[in-house]
């Protein structure tokens, strides 16, 4: 996997993620914040998007399994035929904001939107995120035309 992080883990940079979303959007706009993340997706993330676009959504799996193990989080991942469901019952990077003392914003779950709906353009997959409570959430991606 590319995008294998080693070494002390600062769970902080969450914190100032959530500062950057707050002034992007008061600074700037909404859409700067999509269009940043939009990037991301698609250019941080490079390998994982180009192997979507092949129809192959191993690296994406080990991306979230390994990052989400590697915080502490609180999740489970579904693989079936037709989709792959991310169920995060504690957010690592909310779960951090808490502990901060920092309320996150009402926009921090955009850039898992945005990211996701970037990773699957141009892919045979498509995306959707649900957020079912403060740090939970259901990252859906899935072939389209499957209903």
């Amino acid at each position: 996997m590319r995008y294998c992080e080693t070494g002390e883990l600062h769970l902080d940079f969450h914190g100032a993620t959530n500062t950057t979303i707050n002034y992007i959007a008061k600074n700037f706009s909404e859409e700067a914040l999509h269009e940043i993340f939009f990037a991301v997706g698609q250019k941080v993330y490079k390998s994982i998007h180009k192997k979507l676009q092949h129809g192959d959504a191993s690296e994406l799996i080990e991306h979230w399994q390994y990052f989400f193990t590697r915080e502490k989080g609180k999740f489970q991942i579904e693989e079936t035929p037709e989709a792959i469901i991310l169920e995060v019952s504690e957010c690592p990077a909310v779960r951090q904001l808490l502990k901060l003392g920092l309320a996150p914003s009402p926009l921090f779950c955009t850039q898992t939107i945005m990211v996701n709906k970037a990773l699957c353009e141009n892919t045979p997959f498509e995306s959707q995120t649900e957020i079912t409570g403060c740090g939970q959430c259901r990252q859906t991606i899935k072939r389209r035309g499957v209903k």
